[in-house]
């Protein structure tokens, strides 16, 4: 009894000893201090899969700028939209102004994974813009300047930046000069300071910022609220593009080995072949010296009774690496979410592509466009928060939406075709009594962009219901004129 006893506090005891630990690691683990992970994007390496300029993805680092540029070239340039008329004109003259660069702005951040924009107002002293006093200017920091993201530690929201950047000059004695520029900015202020040889024009201190909010949009790729940076589009691809050239150079390597046919002969007695062919008497003294044989001019050769000739040639230098380049193709299809037929494969291939892998490329802009959402809006807002300080104008608000094209794999046909369909079945629901006007109204809504809420809470903005119901008072005018036109043309033939 003692013995079992014994053997069962033993065993509670290690059972508490495991507990304890495992407690003990559980509330270690969460009262470590939460950091986000600052693992940064090679910027520079993915400039160059981007250009294909890295000589160990020559050959397979082709498909990064189709990647690119098909997702930015579908995602399109959003629309800003207000209720305040006046901040939507002044938004959409700044966008269109901006367009290009609004443009980079998205190729940047999925390509490098981040993209910071500054917003400054400056003097106009250029005589190439007469029309403009000051002028409110849109520019792309390179993402390797910003250091550093401080941040709220309860929020997370970004206190100050801190910009370092090398400035490079000549000056008037011919001399290179060199400076590293360190700013950081915040709220309620702007240091720089400058190492080196100061550029000229530029003063060192610190500047109050009178905007009252740190005028910087972090446009980070594929980011979340574990990592300080984004991901670039590239990352997933690498490897295999990585992998294709690796391939791909093998195959051109063996290509060049065995594509140029090698002559094979089959002798009896060498002395004599190349006596009789190439004139050489003594072959040992010929070797020794080096000497080479020459096919030029000898379109006849002798040869003795069961002496040959023939070509070695590789039947295919590149059959093997077909199969795997065509698979490590597909690979990058899968990890860029990127249909086949962007990168140029032949017809049958791209409409299968584009009925089978569009949907999913469709998903990916979604996406991508949702991504870059909020960041778009904060843009707006610092817009219109810089024109009404400096200006003195007033918004009623500050809120914006974004428009953005719809994305249709079909053609103008089926469009046209799935269109009619719907609005013959709406009809025939009307008709039947099974749905009311408003509801067909609201639902074709989605599909024509022309058609307005069934009933307009503006009363200067007529609604859909207003609308149908002032064509058809138009209709039935044309056709009491058709009528009585009609009648007073039989009138006139009988009198």
């Amino acid at each position: 009894m003692a013995s079992w006893w014994t053997r069962a506090v033993g065993e509670m005891s290690r059972l508490r000893n495991g507990l304890s630990g495992l407690w003990g690691l559980v509330t270690g683990s969460i009262g470590v201090t939460y950091t986000l992970d600052s693992t940064r994007v090679d910027y520079k390496k993915a400039r160059a899969l981007y250009d294909n300029t890295e000589e160990n993805y020559k050959l397979g680092a082709g498909f990064a700028k189709k990647i690119v540029n098909a997702t930015v070239g579908f995602m399109g340039i959003p629309e800003i939209n207000s209720v305040d008329e006046e901040a939507k004109d002044r938004l959409q003259k700044f966008f269109k102004k901006n367009h290009s660069k609004v443009q980079r702005t998205q190729i940047n951040a999925i390509k490098e994974a981040d993209c910071f924009v500054w917003l400054t107002r400056e003097d106009n002293p250029s005589l190439l813009y007469p029309e403009e006093n000051k002028r409110l200017v849109y520019n792309i920091i390179p993402p390797e300047q910003v250091k550093k993201i401080n941040r709220d530690p309860l929020t997370g929201e970004p206190l100050e930046y801190i910009l370092e950047s090398t400035h490079t000059w000549v000056d008037e004695s011919g001399a290179n000069r060199k400076a590293t520029i360190k700013q950081r900015i915040s709220a309620e202020r702007r240091i720089i300071e400058v190492e080196g040889d100061p550029p000229p024009g530029l003063e060192a201190g610190e500047t109050l910022n009178p905007w009252g909010f740190i005028p910087i949009v972090h446009f980070k790729n594929e980011g979340d609220e574990t990592t300080e940076f984004g991901k670039s589009d590239l990352e997933s691809v690498e490897p295999f593009l990585k992998a294709y050239h690796d391939v791909f150079l093998h195959a051109i390597q063996g290509s060049k080995m065995h594509s140029t046919p090698r002559l094979k002969l089959k002798l009896k007695d060498v002395a004599a072949f190349l006596r009789n062919n190439f004139g050489v008497n003594d072959p040992a003294e010929f070797a020794k010296k080096g000497g080479t044989l020459k096919l030029e001019g000898h379109e006849m050769l002798i040869f003795q009774e069961s002496e040959d000739a023939a070509f070695i040639e590789a039947k295919s230098a590149t059959g093997d690496a077909t199969a795997l380049l065509e698979f490590i193709f597909y690979c990058i299809i899968s990890a860029s979410e990127t249909p086949e037929f962007v990168f140029g494969v032949h017809t049958p291939s791209s409409l299968a592509s584009t009925k089978e892998q569009m949907p999913v490329f469709i998903q990916k802009i979604e996406r991508k466009r949702q991504m870059f959402a909020d960041s778009w809006k904060l843009l707006c807002r610092m817009v219109l928060s810089m024109i009404s300080q400096s200006e003195n104008v007033s918004f009623s608000t500050f809120e914006t939406e974004l428009i953005w094209e719809n994305i249709d794999p079909r053609d103008s046909k089926d469009a046209a075709e799935e269109l009619k369909l719907i609005v013959e079945a709406l009809d025939k629901a009307v008709s039947g009594q099974l749905m009311s006007m408003e509801a067909a109204v609201e639902y074709l809504k989605y599909w024509i962009d022309t058609i307005r809420d069934f009933e307009s809470d503006d009363p200067e903005v007529a609604g859909e219901k207003d609308r149908i119901l002032q064509t058809s008072i138009f209709r039935a005018r044309l056709e009491d004129a058709s009528y009585l036109d009609a009648e007073k043309n039989e009138l006139d033939k009988a009198g």
